[in-house]
């Protein structure tokens, strides 16, 4: 009997486990701007950006519906001064990161 119910509960830990490590979409897009955008800009609630001038990402909804950004992404972002990398995303990064902007709204 306990060795059935040992099997039942490793049966069921293991079912949950891959679960519990996948990262989230807001989890991947975190660190996608932790690697990204950290160096200059504030990508959580409450830091400063390290840059000065640099907009917080928590920010970011103020100026553009989230949402929207999508395409900007996907076309590259590319700003008016020389510090800024120009990027372009994939689908599945885009969908990561605006899915982890809307969590700091």
């Amino acid at each position: 009997m306990l060795q059935s119910a040992l099997r039942h509960g490793l049966i069921g830990l293991l079912l949950m486990t891959p679960a519990l490590a996948a990262p989230t979409a807001e989890q991947r897009g975190k660190a996608f701007a932790r690697a990204n955008c950290a160096t200059c800009h504030a990508i959580d609630r409450v830091s400063r950006s390290p840059r000065e001038g640099a907009p917080p990402l928590r920010n970011l909804h103020r100026r553009y519906p989230i949402e929207t950004l999508g395409e900007a992404l996907a076309e590259g972002i590319y700003t008016g001064h020389a510090d800024m990398p120009a990027f372009e995303l994939s689908p599945d990064q885009i969908h990561d990161l605006l899915s982890y902007l809307k969590t700091l709204e």
